[in-house]
């Protein structure tokens, strides 16, 4: 995916105090930086941080954590926070896979992947977040309890991730081909930038609610 390079904005990211630098430091320690007992949601792919911003503004009893690899796409996050701070949520700029290395064991209670990458080429098909490569990484930061929920409308990328859950030892809750067409799940549903643009298309969205 080629991202159109914004001047001045891996400077702004690196001065922010929104996103926290030198993740691996507070490896295991995201609550004392909170400074509460509160849950931890982990969006991983935030894009501009909508999803994020408006669930941290419902929910000021949970602590939410956006990870986003492209300054240029967490540029607009971080000035949307600039204009209405939200005392629990907080950015991360680094690549998916090494989610290990600045979460501890079991310290998050869930994690939510939104209109991810579907790396289409067979060949990337391990990149793709809802792998069981990825499956396999998220079990060992995710609370045993916790669950992982997964939203796109591209077809092929969630037919791919249903069969990648019993090879990694993952269950459904809950799988839907047409989110917005079931009532009771979509109630309460926070919708992406993406998922507004794609359901106007009448592209219909999947979603799943997975645990171990």
């Amino acid at each position: 995916m080629r991202l159109r390079n914004i001047p001045g904005a891996d400077a702004v990211i690196e001065n922010s105090p929104y996103v926290i630098k030198e993740a691996e430091k507070t490896r295991g320690l995201w609550k004392e930086l909170f400074g509460n007992d509160h849950p931890i949601h982990v969006e991983i792919g935030m894009g501009k941080g909508r999803f994020l911003m408006t669930m941290a503004e419902q929910n000021p009893d949970i602590n939410y954590i956006g990870i986003e690899r492209y300054t240029s796409v967490l540029l607009r996050a971080v000035q949307k926070i600039e204009e209405k701070p939200l005392p629990n949520l907080v950015f991360l700029c680094i690549e998916a896979a090494d989610i290990e290395l600045v979460f501890g064991e079991q310290e998050i209670d869930k994690i939510y992947l939104n209109f991810s990458d579907p790396w289409p080429k067979d060949r990337h098909a391990q990149r793709r977040l809802p792998s069981a490569r990825f499956l396999a990484r998220f079990d060992h930061v995710l609370k045993k309890e916790g669950d992982l929920e997964f939203k796109t409308d591209n077809r092929g990328l969630f037919d791919f991730a249903v069969s990648e859950l019993e090879p990694a030892g993952w269950k459904a809750r809950v799988i839907t081909y047409d989110l917005h067409a079931d009532k009771e799940l979509c109630r309460g549903n926070v919708m992406t930038e993406y998922e507004e643009k794609f359901s106007a298309k009448g592209n219909p969205i999947c979603k799943y609610i997975i645990y171990r």
